[in-house]
């Protein structure tokens, strides 16, 4: 009989079992916890310890060397344990992943001059990023690259921000490579997900595109992996471990010695200064963009709309914020209507006579009088998805217009309907938050508006200018694919906009070295977070006295959303270069969470 100390899949925990048969480090183990069956990742062989031992069930699954690399460099990095690491990972009970038979295949794309430079530039380098403007030809080149992988016998692993885009790349890519590609993600029923893992494993399937949990899928000889829209926040998970897709990409692409494409119309500007990158400018179909500049919604915006229904051309419109308003506050006394379980001011929703909480689902009715002063005149500050549809019906009665955002977009299949609907020219106007942004490629756009984006531009965030000036970029991109387009951006502050990404960047790239900004440091943001206010806080002083005074310390005490979901949170935040080493000495993982390079900061 031996022993091992094996990490509960999905847990922090570890325990000790006894098994008659051989294991090794890196085996996946069918095991009996609290008399249920559960998983476990075997993580070292260990003496008979002075207690009874529960007995393995049966090995079902095994990590490489490879493999376990990557999951220990993922609990130490993101300061998760062992089991929540391995976890992330999908596997297929009692299979061995075995390279699958070759096949040729040639594709009918044919790359213009300036796209074949970037084929060959990207085949020459490990990890590399196509800066390609929207709309100039980014997809043709990942399917040519994709097609090398193939006919060389390796897998190629398609990264997308969300599910909501996936369905116009399926079309493209099963048109190209046919059963040879799968898409994956959250949504696929259980018998098609195990039906795709058996095939992925025996070498049956090449090509795999999805959201961030296809980079866990178990791949038996993974050669290319492209991160499309590689700028997006959607590749950041808010789990433990609150790793990065995108990142992780990069360390997947070094260890299985699988090439990474990093493509993005605007690319992040720590990506740009640590990668070779090939610069594809211009649109495929070489068309021009007219930027226009308001300060608010104005004539000039109706104007214009009008006159792109009567050309029978389609509009989108970008809107910062969902339901009607941000908030509802009082006349009298300045306060806005508050949820009861999160320091947060809650969302008006006109259609449902409601007031909800973004963070935590509360809703109520909306209040005649204010909880805080007995007020009952109220001011709604910031206009939302919601209420510009509803001025727009009333200007455009003739039109179709739709919103476009997380309040009914509640499933892919929502989504793919109301696309479909968009690309058939079914709807007029579509106004939406930041799932416009993201690579929706539709022709007949020919006038993008970009609302209140100073409000990006101004928030407490280092990324701040870099988030703004990209989804302005992004939204600017959906307009002239084919003819030429036009864009509006209502902003005060027209210079900052008023300029292309590599003047951008230059500007960028030195604001940040010369405030220790990332690339040139880490950012790591350590959270508090109990129902007792007073625990939260003794956690984080606990933990402040044991880090004593250093020069990483960026600043700590309460969240700027100090209760959330009717906890109380307080956090750390460090800025530096070794932070690991720094931090590790003084956590406590069962106190406190951790969020290396995070890309929220509320």
């Amino acid at each position: 009989m031996r022993y091992f100390n094996i990490a509960i899949l999905n847990t922090p925990t570890i325990f000790t079992y006894q098994s008659s048969f051989d294991l090794k480090k890196g085996d996946v183990v069918k095991i009996f916890l609290r008399e249920k069956e559960v998983l476990g990742y075997v993580v070292e062989e260990v003496n008979k310890p002075n207690f009874e031992c529960k007995d393995v069930i049966e090995k079902v699954w095994e990590f490489n060397e490879n493999y376990q690399d990557i999951i220990e460099f993922i609990s130490k990095y993101y300061f998760s344990s062992i089991g929540e690491a391995a976890g992330l990972f999908y596997m297929i009970e009692n299979k061995k992943p075995k390279i699958g038979d070759e096949c040729k295949i040639g594709v009918n794309v044919n790359l213009t001059e300036k796209q074949k430079k970037a084929f060959e530039f990207l085949k020459k380098h490990d990890i590399s990023i196509l800066f390609g403007d929207t709309g100039s030809g980014k997809t043709e080149i990942y399917i040519k690259l994709i097609e090398e992988a193939i006919n060389s016998n390796k897998q190629s692993l398609f990264l997308l921000p969300e599910i909501a885009i996936t369905s116009q790349m399926e079309k493209r890519l099963k048109k190209h490579f046919k059963d040879l590609v799968e898409i994956w993600h959250s949504k696929i029923t259980k018998k098609k997900r195990n039906e795709i893992l058996r095939k992925l494993v025996d070498g049956k399937i090449k090509v795999i595109a999805g959201a961030r949990s296809a980079l866990f899928l178990p791949f038996s000889n993974l050669g290319l992996i492209i991160v499309d829209e590689e700028h997006d926040d959607s590749y950041k998970s808010e789990q433990i471990p609150k790793y990065n897709a995108k990142d992780l990409a990069i360390y997947f692409g070094k260890i299985l010695k699988a090439k990474v494409v990093l493509g993005s119309a605007t690319p992040l500007v720590s990506d740009l200064y640590k990668f070779p990158y090939f610069r594809l400018k211009g649109t495929f179909y070489n068309t021009t963009k007219k930027r226009i500049f308001v300060k608010n919604f104005n004539e000039i915006i109706i104007s214009k709309i009008k006159e792109k229904l009567t050309q029978k051309k389609q509009v989108i419109i970008f809107v910062p914020t969902r339901a009607h308003f941000k908030y509802m506050i009082c006349k009298n006394c300045g306060e806005a209507i508050k949820c009861k379980y999160c320091d947060v001011g809650m969302s008006l929703h006109k259609d449902k006579l409601a007031l909800k909480c973004h963070y935590c689902n509360y809703t109520q009715r909306i209040p005649n009088i204010c909880p805080n002063c007995g007020g009952s005149e109220f001011l709604n500050e910031r206009k939302g998805t919601s209420e510009i549809v509803e001025e727009l019906r009333e200007i455009f009665p003739r039109a179709v217009i739709e919103k476009f955002d997380r309040d009914i977009l509640t499933s892919k299949s929502r989504v793919d309907k109301i696309l479909k609907r968009f690309s058939n020219k079914e709807i007029d106007i579509l106004v939406g938050t930041q799932m416009l942004s993201k690579g929706h490629d539709y022709p007949e756009v020919a006038l993008s508006i970009v609302l209140d984006i100073d409000f990006i531009l101004n928030s407490a965030d280092f990324r701040a200018r870099e988030r703004a000036f990209s989804l302005a970029k992004q939204v600017e991109g959906r307009a002239g694919r084919k003819e030429d387009g036009e864009v509006i951006i209502q902003t005060l502050n027209k210079e900052f906009f008023n300029r292309d990404f590599d003047d951008f960047y230059e500007e960028e790239i030195e604001f940040r070295k010369a405030l220790f900004y990332p690339p040139f440091s880490r950012i790591c943001k350590i959270e508090f977070v109990d129902k007792k206010k007073e625990v939260a806080k003794r956690n984080m002083k606990e933990f402040l006295d044991c880090i004593g005074e250093r020069e990483e310390i960026l600043g700590y005490g309460e969240a700027p959303i100090f209760k959330l979901q009717n906890k109380y949170r307080y956090y750390v935040l460090f800025k530096g270069k070794n932070l690991h080493k720094i931090i590790y000495p003084c956590i406590d993982l069962s106190k406190a969470k951790a969020d290396m390079d995070p890309v929220s900061f509320v």
